[in-house]
């Protein structure tokens, strides 16, 4: 599976809105490593989870 996300890209996560914005640290496979603003460190399964990329940043 092919996803348009990169480390250093940021992204939030619709199911969490209160972790905040997050930089992708790392991707390995379908899983992300992310650092949120409000939440530190998540990694997330992107077979669960659809994280949205945030352009205006």
């Amino acid at each position: 599976m092919q996803y348009d996300l990169e480390p250093g890209d940021f992204v939030i996560n619709p199911n969490n809105n209160g972790w905040g914005i997050g930089q992708i640290q790392s991707i390995i496979k379908n899983k992300i490593t992310v650092n949120f603003q409000n939440n530190g460190k998540q990694v997330i399964d992107l077979n669960y989870v659809k994280l949205e990329k945030v352009n205006d940043r």
